[in-house]
């Protein structure tokens, strides 16, 4: 009789385990619990909330404008503004944005960069790429772009100094360490001069002492060449933003910075040094500062092959003429199309709320013989 109840369970038991099986094939997915509802619902939830952050940032490419970006720079004296302009041009017309490029009339025109700045805050774009002239002095529109939610991009010398979180980050050339491969090269140049049991004479012109790039690739060449010589062998003179002077040095390094951003003055402070007799090499901060020391030298005659090691930072017409010639030994070269196309690359994905760090943008020593090189060329603009 157990045998016979055993046997009916068993029947019973393999039925519904039939019925089940085929209950699961017809079913397209199995009922949830409470519980799979619930997380459903949150997965469900934050999907749309995903899709509408998603949306949001779409809108502003979509709503029949393109997303907008001004570039500000320091100026349009120069031709390097010229070779960030075409990099800047580049992502723009890779990522699909419009910009306006835009500088002050020279490099001292700090009131009418503010100008340009205030003008650009007002149109409300989705960012701003800025290379400051003086970033106190544009304080008050940095603020007014941080309360409008306008993200701002640093390019070149960046906008140092700036509110926290006024910047998102940064386009540049390292400029300290470009100053430092100046000083490497050059000392190689020069190691044999500078065992002379006279004092000699190294030459520095820079365009000014404001400008953090130019500040930074000044000082960044001056503490290199103190290092590879020897800080007791080294007396820095001249211009009171490096002056440290040390009586009885071998070394002198002579730092000159003309009153006014004008080639007429700095010209006239590359000839004071070039016309020093104990002076065996010297070094022009950029583009401004090289073709101060190439006019000065016009009626003097002091640099060039076994004359006076003359090393220059940038490109340019006239520089890269100078180097050609040998006139120059060589010089180190930013990569401003870099600058321009990764600054507004940052600023497109600043504007999009994503997070965005620093860029250096590198820099490169050329000279007669390797300006030709696929890495080097594309830098060297006219």
């Amino acid at each position: 009789m157990k045998s016979k109840q055993v046997l009916t369970a068993l029947v019973l038991a393999t039925a519904m385990m039939a019925g089940l099986a085929t209950g699961c094939q017809k079913q397209s997915a199995p009922k949830e619990t409470g519980k799979n509802t619930e997380s459903k619902a949150k997965e469900d939830k934050a999907k749309k909330s995903e899709s509408k952050t998603t949306n949001k940032v779409a809108e502003k490419n979509t709503d029949g404008k393109k997303m907008h970006i001004d570039v500000i720079a320091k100026g349009f004296q120069h031709q390097f503004w010229k070779a960030v302009e075409q990099g800047a041009n580049q992502a723009a017309k890779e990522f699909g944005v419009d910009i306006t490029f835009q500088g002050p009339d020279n490099e001292s025109a700090i009131a009418q960069q503010i100008e340009y700045l205030d003008a650009a805050i007002a149109k409300k774009p989705n960012a701003i790429c800025l290379a400051a002239l003086d970033t106190k002095a544009s304080l008050n529109s940095i603020k007014t772009a941080m309360n409008s939610g306008i993200p701002i991009i640093g390019f070149d010398s960046g906008v140092p100094d700036a509110p926290k979180n006024a910047v998102k980050g940064n386009a540049a050339t390292d400029n300290k360490a470009a100053g430092e491969l100046a000083a490497k090269e050059m000392y190689k140049m020069i190691e044999s001069k500078l065992k002379s049991d006279k004092p000699v004479r190294i030459g520095v012109v820079a365009q000014e002492s404001n400008s953090q790039s130019i500040v930074s690739r000044t000082k960044g060449f001056v503490d290199k060449m103190v290092e590879l010589i020897g800080a007791d062998k080294v007396s820095v003179e001249g211009h009171d933003s490096l002056k440290k002077e040390k009586a009885g040095a071998k070394v002198i390094i002579d730092v000159g910075i003309p009153a006014e951003v004008k080639d007429v003055d700095a010209a006239a402070v590359a000839a004071a040094i070039l016309e020093k007799t104990d002076l065996i090499a010297i070094y022009g901060s950029n583009e401004f500062a090289a073709n101060a020391i190439i006019t000065a030298n016009e009626g003097l005659d002091k640099i060039g092959e076994g004359k006076v090691v003359a090393v220059g930072f940038d490109a340019g017409k006239k520089l890269l003429a100078a180097i050609k010639s040998k006139l120059f030994a060589g010089a180190v070269t930013q990569n401003p199309v870099q600058i321009g196309y990764q600054a507004v690359k940052l600023a497109v994905s600043a504007a999009k709320g994503e997070a965005v760090k620093d860029v250096d943008t590198g820099a490169l020593w050329y000279n007669a013989d390797n300006m030709k090189d696929p890495k080097i060329a594309p830098c060297l603009y006219e």
